[in-house]
């Protein structure tokens, strides 16, 4: 293990360096991390290594379990190395004013600055989302991305056990997206957030904020959350907070997920969106048929060419956009179709709602409408339009935003299960676990020769159709003859009287 003082020394020329501090805040830097790890001697001339932040930090948590300044689980080394990584970082206001300086150039210079703040700052786990596997496979839709997800460290069972005993001891802050994360210092069960900022985001006279994912999917993965703590909803309002968003800041895209269980994605409590810069699939899926909506005949409309059921609206004029999405909205809210097994309520339980992607794109605005539907039966009790029990062994999660756009975010267990799988193919003596067995014989029946050579891409591809079939499970109309006839009966009914 290094030294304490080459570590501390190469922390700081690494702080330096991307110019978190100035070189005269060396010697405050340095003392304020010396006494986080109740240090008192020092050698100032103790030779900087060959380690990056995230490598400097791990080495430090280890010393401070060595020192018994904590006990080494999770949540304790990760709030010990948020407190050291907060020693370097600049107040909330004053990130703020310098993103907003930057603003005055481009918004993308200003995202730029944040970004690798967050990332420099060691919010961003680059060194745990560089675990994860990620490729892009063809699929009728266009190319799909799947991430098997293996950033975040498993929970060990003691520290399982005490997260339940405190479960109940603190309500603050009140969930993971809340304002009040800013700069907290972490508990048990609570993630450590020292090291956190976020900017001010005014959106239509209301107070939001845009900080990134601490574990990103994609590029500049960020999160965009109300002031307020209030459960997520969909409505005139969210259409023209997206809208201002991207008016704000063209580059990015921003969605919701939808604001019912199934289809709502994870976190439902805390009004928020989710947006960065990155072009996925269905972005640039083909447009599969336009259509006329009467009320709103000034504004483009189509139909996407995508597994999930997506309208798509373009105008110049944001507010048209609003207006034309609210419609749609509250037309699909009271929509029933039975042949096509879409039912707005079950007593006065409602069932329709909207995922909404909002961008700037050839000098326009676009809303994508994606339609979903919650309703369960005995047949599909985890949802009728949430993927179906035959594609559960490769995802049985919830289909939100992510997902709906064309990013796979899959289980950690897959990495090891399809190495297995691909032994199993090139005739190796591997059994693969019963719930993939009847994919496996697919893939076999499927190719004529398999070898080392083209395994990986097979299974990879292979994976992209599965996932292309959870999408379409997710969809509410169907790509074949049956489904597009009944989707172009709710177009037909946005122009009733």
């Amino acid at each position: 293990m290094a030294e304490i003082a080459s570590l501390v020394n190469t922390l700081v020329d690494k702080a330096v360096e991307k110019e978190l501090i100035k070189a005269s805040d060396r010697i405050y830097s340095r003392n304020q991390v010396l006494g986080l790890l109740e240090e008192v001697a020092y050698q100032e001339d103790a030779p900087a290594l060959e380690l990056e932040i995230p490598d400097v930090l791990e080495e430090l948590a280890d010393l401070a379990v060595e020192k018994q300044l904590i006990e080494g689980l999770l949540d304790e080394r990760e709030q010990l190395t948020a407190k050291i990584m907060d020693v370097f970082l600049s107040k909330p206001s004053e990130i703020n004013a310098v993103f907003y300086q930057k603003y005055q150039d481009s918004a993308e210079t200003a995202t730029n600055y944040f970004y690798r703040l967050s990332k420099d700052s060691n919010y961003i786990q680059t060194k745990r989302i560089a675990h994860n596997i990620q490729f892009k496979t063809p699929s009728d839709y266009g190319e799909l991305d799947i991430t098997i997800n293996l950033s975040k460290p498993e929970k060990d069972p003691e520290q399982i056990r005490r997260e339940k005993e405190m479960k109940q001891d603190s309500a603050y802050p009140k969930c993971l997206l809340c304002a009040e994360n800013e700069g907290y210092v972490g508990r048990i069960g609570h993630p450590a957030r020292s090291n956190h900022r976020v900017i001010e985001v005014p959106l239509e006279d209301e107070s939001w904020f845009l900080q990134y994912s601490p574990y990103v999917y994609y590029n500049e993965h960020s999160i965009i959350f109300a002031r307020e703590h209030r459960p997520m909803k969909i409505d005139w309002h969210s259409f023209a907070r997206l809208t201002a968003f991207v008016e704000k800041f063209p580059h990015y895209f921003i969605g919701s997920n939808a604001d019912l269980p199934i289809v709502g994605g994870s976190i439902l409590s805390h009004d928020h969106y989710q947006g960065g810069h990155y072009t996925f699939a269905m972005t640039d899926a083909e447009e599969e048929f336009q259509f006329d909506l009467d009320t709103f005949s000034d504004v483009e409309a189509v139909v996407v060419k995508w597994p999930l059921s997506v309208i798509r609206l373009r105008h110049r004029d944001r507010n048209r956009l609003v207006e034309a999405s609210d419609y749609i909205l509250q037309k699909w809210r009271d929509y029933s179709d039975p042949d096509a097994d879409i039912l707005a309520y079950t007593d006065t339980t409602p069932h329709n709602t909207i995922t909404p992607i909002a961008r700037k794109r050839n000098g326009q605005f676009e809303i994508d409408l994606v339609l979903r539907n919650n309703r369960t039966t005995d047949e599909h009790p985890m949802g009728i339009f949430h993927p179906h029990e035959d594609v559960h062994h490769i995802k049985k999660e919830n289909i939100g935003l992510i997902e709906v756009m064309g990013l796979a975010v899959l289980p950690p267990r897959l990495k090891d299960e399809l190495e297995m799988i691909k032994q199993h193919l090139l005739d190796q003596t591997i059994t693969v676990a019963d719930y993939h067995a009847n994919w496996v014989q697919s893939i076999k029946d499927s190719y004529e020769s398999i070898t080392e050579t083209n395994v990986d891409k097979i299974v990879e591809d292979e994976l992209g159709k599965k996932f292309a079939r959870v999408l379409e499970d997710a969809g509410v109309y169907k790509t074949d003859t049956a489904g597009r006839a009944a989707f172009k009966r709710f177009l037909s009914h946005l122009n009733d009287a």
